[in-house]
């Protein structure tokens, strides 16, 4: 069976995903809330450009995969809210891109892919709501994958883009570290994952093997660029002057094991810390 594959959004990890794809030889469609076809080039001589959105569910019928990368509004997940009923349409397997912040806060303890929810803020609970509404979906009809994501970057969304700006901080909070995943890990782990379909709702982690304090990173990407690092603040002093979104992130700290998805995909991640991240965004001239 040719595989095509449908990406509802087109952002940073929908086209690393679309791209990645494409080299593997699937045809590949994402979607914009635009006209379709404008906002991005093709990936595929095959893909024309993006999909009106309001067009995603006529057109599932023509797609044996779809991925989710689209967060949860109020009304819950845009795709089922709008295109529920067209589903299963002629899949076969859906991913859905989720956060690991379901777990919320776990005072620097690991979660592994078995560990049960616990989100704490509004974001993290529609995500969990959204994970619920898939596998409802996804029961008995087609295979699903739910990847609960860490914190993303990549060429054109890292450190050194903050440094080079000028808007680096090096923020100093002990013991709390973040974990990330290089969006090329996620556009790996994805393919993956369609090349090795569960049999039931799967749960995945998208996150490097060392969570780090985020001020160690930011010296690291200093280091890298050959450039002094921002003053070290101590988190109390930052924190008054942070948004409230900043101060949502820095409010729950955990560490996330991925040794199970890794063992299921088969696959070890390329950048296993931000070390052999931000190496490769450096010389790719990121």
């Amino acid at each position: 069976m040719h595989q095509r594959l449908l990406i509802i959004g087109s952002g940073f990890s929908g086209q690393a995903v679309a791209r990645a794809a494409g080299e593997a030889g699937m045809a590949v469609v994402t979607t914009t809330r635009g006209p379709a076809g404008q906002g991005r080039p093709a990936f595929t001589e095959a893909d024309q450009g993006p999909l009106a959105f309001a067009e995603a569910g006529a057109a599932l019928p023509g797609f044996t995969h779809l991925l989710m990368t689209a967060p949860p509004g109020e009304a819950g997940d845009p795709f089922l809210a709008v295109h529920g009923a067209a589903l299963p349409g002629g899949l076969v397997w859906a991913g859905y891109l989720s956060t690991t912040g379901v777990y919320g806060d776990r005072g620097g303890a690991w979660v592994d892919e078995a560990t049960p929810p616990a989100p704490g803020k509004p974001r993290s609970v529609r995500r969990l709501a959204a994970e619920e509404a898939w596998r409802a979906a996804a029961s008995g009809r087609f295979a699903l994958d739910l990847f609960r994501v860490a914190g993303i970057y990549g060429s054109g969304r890292s450190a050194f883009d903050d440094l080079r700006a000028g808007h680096a901080r090096r923020t100093h909070k002990p013991g709390h570290a973040f974990g990330r995943i290089h969006v090329e890990d996620i556009a790996q782990a994805v393919l993956a994952a369609i090349a090795r379909p569960p049999l039931t709702a799967r749960v995945l982690h998208l996150s490097d093997d060392e969570p780090a304090e985020s001020a160690v990173v930011v010296e690291h990407a200093a280091s890298l660029l050959g450039v002094a690092p921002p003053p070290l603040v101590e988190y109390a002093a930052a924190e008054p002057g942070m948004s409230e979104m900043a101060r949502s992130f820095w409010s729950e700290n955990r560490r996330v094991s991925c040794t199970a998805t890794k063992a299921a995909l088969g696959i070890a991640w390329r950048h296993p810390s931000y070390r052999e991240g931000l190496a490769a965004i450096l010389k790719a001239g990121g």
